[in-house]
């Protein structure tokens, strides 16, 4: 019994080191795999534009507001009930345009009156003057007495005197009748009215509306102090032209030039007046509004100027990426200048001819595999 049991083990080790050995040939005659390299990362197709270097002018920049170069309060020289309005609230009106038209009728009589007067003096004067004449005869021929004679140029200068003032009533008379149509006194827009027909009109200080200028107009800002030396020596070679902004606008609208620097420092702001003259033609810009003033005072020469769609930040600063001689992404950290429409100038470790990448932007890493696409600067627009 124990001897079968013997012989049954070691039947089962022989079988167990036969499959071992069978399957340790097998794997000896297969054919061991190659194991496949990782495939490389494909390039990233990027959009490049060139640096360019340019002369660009350099410019201040000021928040401005606007103001009426004239303003007026319409009001009346004469008493009278008011006939007609000549324009209807807020109308542009031209130099001239009739506003407002008192009764006439009163003051058409008076000048008539006047003129009645005048007519009057004027035959008193003419009998008053050939009296004197017979008197002057006379008073040589010995025919009347020196008084007489006296008596006649007395009167003849007292009719001359009667018919200036009569004049001088009638010129006044004229005058009134003017006054009764209120006119523009020059070209701009009117206010609400604050009279309307049939309302009694005083001499004594009705306010009627208000007339403003509106083309030009003024953008009166402050300069700090410091400008004022490089605005004064800008202005000994020319006109300093300006340029309106108005608010949320990237290019200007509206043109002007500097026509005034204050002659005081506001010690408490450090700053001085200065004012715009702006052309507006559409009329559109209006006293009292809030703009942006953009004064050219001189050139940068050969500033580097990159697209602003290439600029991104970051903690450490902004910075842009340009394409490697080996066509990798490089990441350089620059200074931001002034913008000049959809390009801002830029300095750092950068220099004209750079490819600077536009598009793809948040893709990118620094020293990462790019496909460098030439662009021109209108396509980045």
């Amino acid at each position: 019994m124990g001897g079968s049991r013997l012989l049954l083990g070691a039947a089962i080790l022989a079988l167990g080191a036969a499959g071992a050995f069978y399957a340790h040939q097998r794997l000896a005659t297969q054919p061991v795999l190659a194991q496949s390299a990782p495939a490389p990362a494909a390039a990233l197709p990027v959009p490049v534009v060139p640096v360019k270097k340019e002369d660009v002018p350099v410019y201040l920049d000021y928040v401005a507001t606007t103001e009426a170069i004239r303003m007026v309060t319409l009001q009346a020289k004469i008493t009278g009930y008011l006939l007609q309005r000549g324009a209807p609230d807020g109308a542009d009106v031209k130099e001239g345009d009739l506003l407002y038209k008192i009764d006439p009728r009163d003051y058409q009589a008076a000048l008539e009156q006047a003129k009645a007067q005048v007519q009057k003096d004027q035959a008193a004067l003419s009998y008053s003057r050939a009296t004197q004449n017979r008197s002057a005869t006379l008073v040589q021929q010995g025919y009347t007495s020196r008084d007489q004679f006296d008596q006649a140029t007395s009167t003849l200068g007292q009719s001359q005197a009667s018919l200036a003032a009569d004049q001088a009533a009638e010129r006044t008379a004229e005058n009134n009748l003017v006054y009764t149509e209120i006119r523009a006194p020059f070209a701009g827009r009117i206010g609400r009215s604050l009279v309307h027909e049939g309302t009694l009109i005083s001499a004594a200080g009705t306010q009627l509306n208000t007339l403003v200028q509106l083309d030009p107009i003024y953008a009166t800002f402050n300069p700090a102090e410091t400008d004022v030396p490089r605005l004064e020596a800008r202005r000994k070679q020319g006109d300093v032209a300006a340029e309106i902004f108005l608010t949320g606008d990237s290019e200007p609208r509206y043109k002007g030039k500097l026509v005034f620097l204050d002659n005081v420092v506001d010690r408490a702001s450090g700053t001085i007046t200065a004012r715009a003259q702006v052309a507006n033609p559409d009329r559109a810009l209006l006293p009292g509004q809030f703009v942006r003033v953009r004064l050219a005072i001189g050139t940068t020469p050969d500033a580097l100027l990159v697209p602003q769609a290439a600029i991104g930040a970051s903690q450490t600063g902004q910075y842009l990426y340009t394409v490697s001689a080996d066509d990798k992404a490089e990441q350089r950290f620059v200074t931001l200048g002034a913008r000049y429409g959809d390009r801002v100038v830029v300095t750092g470790p950068i220099k004209e001819g750079d490819r600077v990448i536009v598009g793809n932007l948040q893709r990118l890493s620094p020293n990462a595999l790019v496909q460098p696409q030439e662009q021109t600067a209108a396509a980045t627009q």
